[in-house]
């Protein structure tokens, strides 16, 4: 089993994308972005050990029909050291749940994810992502889904489909 460290599993979550949803915090994040909302999640160290118990927690939280949607955010779910759980977890999700969607919330841009050969592979399982690293000073508390101007909202199937970013619902 792979192991990463998480902060926390938000259930019944309406604020980190569309719906009802369920929130997986995760550990570990490079950035360290000025005035972050959530630097307790910065030292992968810190948080709690991811478990098969945790694991059959948070895949049976997402079992009710009205959760209709998983959102993976932290600290960066891209961290190499959370990446590969993180893809098996939304191979997973979307095997067992596939018109759920899922939402990733990432400092990497879309751009960067996609010419990363270990990156790459999770833009498969992603519906929408929410790219790019927060900025302080285009800090915007009007915008939905994003906490900075500079963050897009990505339809991920149609972008790939596309080969050129589609922005989500023109970019709340």
């Amino acid at each position: 089993m792979i192991i990463i460290r998480y902060a926390q599993i938000r259930r019944m979550d309406i604020s980190n994308g569309e719906g009802i949803g369920i929130s997986l915090f995760t550990q570990g994040c490079p950035f360290h972005c000025k005035n972050c909302f959530n630097k307790e999640t910065w030292d992968y160290d810190k948080g709690k050990e991811w478990t098969r118990k945790a694991e059959n927690i948070f895949l049976n939280l997402i079992k009710p029909k009205y959760i209709t949607r998983i959102s993976f955010l932290g600290g960066e779910p891209l961290y190499y050291k959370n990446l590969d759980k993180i893809v098996y977890l939304c191979s997973e999700i979307k095997e067992i749940y596939p018109n759920k969607k899922i939402w990733l919330y990432s400092g990497y841009k879309f751009e960067d994810i996609i010419s990363d050969i270990s990156r790459k592979n999770i833009l498969q399982y992603i519906d929408i992502l929410v790219d790019g690293q927060f900025i302080d000073k285009l800090k915007d508390l009007n915008l939905k889904f994003k906490g900075s101007k500079n963050q897009r909202v990505i339809d991920v199937k149609k972008s790939l489909k596309d080969n050129k970013i589609i922005l989500y619902k023109e970019d709340f």
